[in-house]
């Protein structure tokens, strides 16, 4: 079971193939690709985070606290100005909207924290304190593609979550199983693709969940979404360090 702590192994590069944040070649009259294989979202996530671009969706994240929330940095690595669409299950309307004033990456883990520039009303959600051993039932939600292919589609405009559940690191090619979660795709072809990097995967029960991992990439190096499991970084690992970058 992982447990929170202070990092030890360095994470493989974020610029491996298959993160699943924008595709590299994406043009502006390109869509961002969701979630293979899941459903509209069930209940509305005060905590979820578009991640903007000029009003465009490119990543999640999940809001930690009323002025931060936490990313995948590769999300990031481009540079730019930021805003985030915040409690809203469509990402073009409704919730809270913020500009982001300061970014924050770790050196070495796929993982940012974003400080907004107000404080808003909508309940951030609480980082687990563990994420669990392989078999722990967890959930990922995202405005990511929702067909598998690279730009095979447009993104969804509504959330689409998907139950899932942690399988052993054996699982996922080049994990670090100190920093990072290995999910599996349920029934071989469902899970994170192209515009879910960053989002949350979460364990609990609806009003009670818990952060557990951000989205980073596949677990296969396939650019193909849900042909294997997929990496997630996990942020119980890092919770020390996100305390220290967002004010304890």
């Amino acid at each position: 079971m992982r447990k929170r702590s202070v990092l030890i192994a360095a994470i493989a590069a974020v610029g491996a193939l298959g993160a699943l944040g924008m595709p590299a070649a994406a043009q502006p009259d390109d869509v961002t690709p969701y979630i293979v294989g899941g459903h509209d979202a069930t209940e509305e996530y005060s905590f979820m985070v578009s991640l903007q671009q000029q009003g465009r969706h490119g990543c999640g994240g999940s809001l930690i606290k009323p002025d931060w929330v936490v990313t995948a940095a590769h999300c990031v690595q481009g540079g730019g100005q930021f805003s985030v669409r915040v409690g809203s299950n469509d990402h073009t309307s409704g919730g809270e909207e913020a500009n982001v004033t300061n970014v924050q990456t770790h050196p070495s883990g796929d993982i940012a924290v974003l400080q907004l520039d107000r404080q808003l009303q909508a309940t951030p959600i609480k980082i687990a304190a563990d994420s669990g051993p392989a078999g722990t039932a967890t959930r990922i939600i995202g405005w990511g593609q929702t067909c598998a292919q690279p730009g095979c589609g447009p993104a969804p405009q509504y959330l689409q979550e998907l139950d899932t559940q942690i399988v052993d690191d054996s699982g996922c090619t080049g994990i670090d199983g100190q920093g990072e979660i290995c999910t599996d795709n349920p029934n071989g072809n469902s899970g994170a693709c192209y515009g879910d990097s960053g989002g949350p995967q979460i364990k609990g029960t609806p009003g009670n969940w818990e952060l557990i991992g951000a989205t980073s990439r596949s677990g296969n190096g396939d650019s193909t979404c849900a042909t294997g499991p997929s990496i997630y970084t996990d942020v119980v690992a890092y919770a020390d360090w996100i305390n220290q970058n967002t004010g304890g």
